[in-house]
C-alpha cells in the first residue's frame, strides 16, 4: 500500500511595522590647533610639528595635542588644503607629517570633531503585525 500524504493549501500575509519614532541627537564638538611651519620642523624624511608650536582656537598656546578617540574624526590641512590623513600621525607631543615638501611659513591646521555626544534612541516602539495564515483545503 503507498504512504498517504496530507495536501494543504495555504496562504500567509507578511508581518507589517508601523509607528515607532527614533530620536537621534548629534552634537558634535570640533576643536582646531593652528600652526606655522619652521625651517626648523622640516627634518630629512619627515616634517615634525611640535605640540608646544600650536595655539587653539583662542589664540591659547596648547602645551599637549589630543589623543584621538574612536568617536574622533581628524581633518588635517596644510596651506588651507585638506590633506589625506594617512600622510600624518598625531601624538599628545606632536604632528608628524610624512614629507618634507613643505615651505617654511605655510600654516598647518588639526581639526578634530568629536562625536561622542551624539545618541539615538527608540521613543515610540514600532507595532509589527503577526503573520496570518490560512490553510485552504
Amino acid at each position: 500500500m503507498p504512504i498517504i500524504k496530507p495536501v494543504f493549501t495555504a496562504v500567509a500575509t507578511a508581518p507589517v511595522s508601523t509607528g515607532g519614532a527614533i530620536a537621534t541627537t548629534v552634537a558634535p564638538a570640533t576643536t582646531r590647533f593652528f600652526a606655522t611651519i619652521t625651517a626648523g620642523m622640516i627634518g630629512a624624511t619627515e616634517t615634525t610639528v611640535p605640540a608646544a608650536s600650536f595655539v587653539d582656537d583662542a589664540d591659547a598656546p596648547v602645551v599637549a595635542l589630543p589623543t584621538l578617540t574612536a568617536t574622533d574624526s581628524s581633518n588635517f590641512y596644510i596651506n588651507g588644503v585638506i590633506q589625506q590623513s594617512s600622510l600624518f600621525t598625531l601624538t599628545t607631543a606632536s604632528l608628524v607629517i610624512a614629507s618634507i615638501d613643505i615651505t617654511p611659513g605655510v600654516p598647518v591646521v588639526i581639526e578634530i570633531t568629536d562625536f561622542s555626544g551624539t545618541t539615538s534612541i527608540i521613543a515610540t516602539q514600532p507595532t509589527i503585525s503577526a503573520p496570518t495564515v490560512t490553510i485552504i483545503t
